[in-house]
């Protein structure tokens, strides 16, 4: 398995990089696409709204950044202060790859 495919596998919809999470493989968690969005804690309101809109990820949505979104991106326990939004910001200016090789 290539670099990029590892690094996309593992590129969650609202922009965390799933690569990164301890609890994956303490968890077993196949990572956000693979799961559908029905994860080890339970289902993602993010990966359902961007699934039923038929998006990638929330980067491609018209509303992007939104409310739901950014109430996970700042939430004081599990948020990343903004880090998935940026990551969102990036995939979409220079692609993925570019910003999977910067990693």
């Amino acid at each position: 398995m290539s670099t990029e495919t590892v690094h996309r596998d593992f590129a969650a919809r609202c922009g965390i990089y799933c690569g990164e999470c301890e609890y994956r493989t303490k968890m077993n968690c196949p990572g956000c696409v693979r799961a559908a969005g029905n994860l080890f804690w339970g289902t993602c309101a993010v990966a359902t709204c961007c699934t039923g809109k038929d998006h990638q990820h929330c980067g491609e949505c018209a509303a992007f950044p939104c409310d739901t979104l950014n109430g996970f991106a700042y939430d004081e326990k599990q948020g990343d202060d903004g880090q998935r939004i940026r990551n969102l910001e990036a995939w979409n200016a220079e692609g993925f790859e570019n910003w999977a090789e910067k990693r």
